[in-house]
């Protein structure tokens, strides 16, 4: 008989819709929060997040410091819950991201940012929740309810829902017309069969996932899924930093998955996935520069910003089916539950 799919799967299969949802709602909140933003014309972006949400955060770090020349920093959510420290944040914004928008601790850095004076706006998937109340601008990213565990279609609405904030900053209309095609990649990417990486986890106790630039915070996310879903070790790097001192662990057969996309850095990545390769690691890569890497199939958006986001929901269907695979449940990882609430 056919297995009953996980939520997780069904959250995967949600994802364009999800999407859809968002990009069409687009010209309300978030049209009045990038509206204020470019009245702003902050000299710096703060962001505040945890798990998931800080690699939307990092995701969103890269793109706003490609688009418009402004630094974006972390702040780390103890300064405030903790450490009580007060912040000089005039003239900043602070974006801040959070699934359930109820962890004490970013409710309280969200609270001191904007006591501090930046202008504050948070995205979050449950409306009313303190988070919102606490922010100028509250953005609800309409993911839907999501009960698996592992965030899927909450990570990728929260990165949408950022990069539709950034246009509307900007003004940018080919990157708004780059979301609004986005969904339609985003259904490809649910469809293409990256199971030839299971075989290479035969035996392995552990894997790269490399990236650069935007796609470094795809990686990051990726890592955590592998150990949130098949409950092993997985390391993200820099296609760059991962030449350095972690190459120390690479030799014949050690498992890495490289998610180029197509901007500037394509190249450099498909070169570290052949260099790689070339040690004896079995090497996957997104990108059909590489020579000798084994290429995955991936959905081109046309657009290098955008571009990042069918990978990480191939990787999504790819980490989901790979667990199942293992004889693990998905949906109900050790250790964990759906919200964390740290102070």
């Amino acid at each position: 008989m056919p297995r009953t799919p996980t939520h997780m799967r069904n959250e995967i299969l949600e994802i364009p819709a999800a999407a859809a949802r968002l990009i069409d709602a687009s010209d309300g909140a978030l049209a009045v929060a990038g509206r204020q933003l470019r009245d702003l014309s902050p000299k710096v972006i703060a962001t505040v997040a945890r798990g998931s949400s800080d690699h939307a955060a990092s995701f969103l770090k890269y793109a706003t410091e490609l688009t418009t020349g402004v630094p974006v920093a972390s702040l780390g959510p103890s300064i405030a819950s903790i450490y009580g420290a007060k912040l000089r944040l005039d003239g900043a914004a602070c974006l801040t991201i959070s699934q359930s928008g109820k962890s004490p601790d970013i409710v309280a850095m969200a609270e001191t940012a904007k006591a501090g004076g930046a202008l504050t706006i948070a995205l979050t998937n449950t409306a009313g929740s303190p988070l919102a109340n606490a922010s100028d601008h509250a953005i609800d990213i309409l993911a839907g309810v999501e009960k698996s565990v592992a965030a899927t279609k909450s990570f990728v609405n929260s990165a949408v829902a950022g990069l539709l904030l950034l246009a509307h900053w900007t003004g940018d209309a080919t990157l708004l017309a780059a979301l609004r095609g986005l969904p339609e990649h985003l259904r490809k990417a649910v469809d293409y069969d990256w199971m030839s990486i299971a075989d290479a986890l035969t035996g392995e106790t552990s894997l790269f996932i490399l990236g650069r630039g935007p796609s470094a915070a795809i990686a990051n996310e990726a890592a955590l899924k592998f150990k949130e879903t098949c409950g092993m070790h997985a390391e993200a790097y820099s296609a760059a930093e991962v030449m350095h001192g972690p190459m120390a662990l690479v030799g014949p057969g050690f498992p890495v998955v490289a998610l180029a996309a197509r901007d500037a850095s394509e190249p450099a990545t498909a070169q570290a996935a052949d260099l790689l390769a070339g040690k004896g690691a079995s090497v996957f890569v997104t990108s059909s520069q590489a020579k000798t890497a084994r290429a995955l199939p991936f959905a081109p958006t046309g657009h290098p910003i955008t571009d990042p986001l069918p990978l990480i929901v191939s990787f999504y269907a790819f980490v989901e089916a790979s667990a199942r695979k293992q004889g693990l449940d998905p949906d109900q990882p050790r250790n964990l539950r759906k919200v964390t609430e740290t102070v």
